[in-house]
């Protein structure tokens, strides 16, 4: 019976050393994230907090500028500011142009090279072309192509009888946003079809087969089969890339610099402007801060009417 007692509250060898054992796990872990967290702390989340904290000064550009606390006095000078809102309406023009049109694109794209076609390998790796460009070098080839002495896009117009002069395609006050907005489709093609794709894969196929049994139409499975099970990816892949457009810089500085007239200016051009190049850098950390609220604000209402209507 003493025997049996002392067994029966005797702790086990684990429970024993449990505790050391886990705070040391603990310590270990932590020492294995630093190299992994202080790139993120000085590269990322500090940034993000001075600029904030910039965001209420009139921080300026010059040797011996005084920085001062303003508190709200440059989101009252943004919402005055006439040049603001017309760039964020082209910024969202922009965005939800290209998410939409990429969108639709590469969905039908990924549709294509779901299917067991002859030479399928070769234009998936095709696909992917623009994905490993940088966006300074599309820029430059496509202002190659938008060229209205020696662009190939004029050339082949005019060869088919479409145009009898040449365009100036980037430098046309009506024609420059539309022009970039082709550019922003192409380059943004890949990420969403390689997405879509891996999506259309994961579809059972039984469900499919169960709708041709039962005579259902091509488009009748696309539309009651394939679009509902691709909703969640469809989601995340337009938010994404909503949120990659809207934030859009290189691209674009490249094609046009804001040109012509500010008919291309985004708002990270606008941002851009003027910190470096009229020295406003707590205005223009204030419209950071200001658009990262107005674009989590639109992302909530779609993602959430999304999750609705999905439940």
């Amino acid at each position: 019976m003493t025997l049996t007692a002392e067994r029966t509250h005797r702790p086990a060898a684990g429970h024993r050393g449990g505790g050391r054992g886990g705070g040391w796990q603990r310590r270990e872990t932590l020492m294995l994230m630093l190299p992994a967290l202080v790139p993120v702390l000085v590269f990322s989340v500090g940034p993000l907090l001075y600029g904030i904290f910039l965001a209420f000064t009139d921080a300026r550009s010059g040797r011996n500028a005084v920085t001062s606390f303003v508190g709200l006095s440059n989101f009252g000078d943004l919402l005055a500011d006439g040049d603001f809102w017309a760039s964020f309406r082209i910024g969202l023009v922009w965005a939800v142009s290209v998410t939409v049109l990429q969108f639709l694109a590469s969905l039908g794209l990924a549709l294509l090279l779901n299917e067991n076609l002859r030479f399928r390998s070769f234009a998936r790796v095709l696909a992917l072309v623009p994905w490993a460009m940088p966006p300074v070098v599309i820029g430059l080839m496509w202002r190659l192509v938008y060229h209205p002495n020696a662009g190939i896009l004029n050339s082949v117009l005019q060869d088919a009888g479409l145009l009898d002069h040449n365009v100036d395609w980037l430098n046309d006050f009506s024609l420059a946003l539309p022009a970039v907005i082709v550019v922003g489709i192409w380059t943004g093609m890949p990420q969403t079809t390689v997405v879509l794709l891996a999506g259309l894969q994961n579809v059972p196929k039984e469900l499919h087969e169960a709708g041709h049994m039962d005579g259902a139409s091509t488009f009748r499975r696309f539309w009651s089969i394939t679009l509902p099970q691709l909703r969640p990816v469809i989601v995340t892949i337009t938010s994404l890339d909503f949120v990659w457009n809207i934030n859009q810089f290189g691209l674009v500085y490249v094609l046009t610099q804001g040109g012509p007239g500010g008919q291309t200016r985004l708002p990270m051009l606008f941002a851009y402007e003027e910190a470096f190049r009229y020295g406003f850098f707590g205005y223009a950390a204030t419209l950071g801060v200001a658009f990262v609220i107005v674009v989590l604000a639109l992302l909530s209402i779609y993602i959430g009417r999304q999750m609705r209507e999905a439940n």
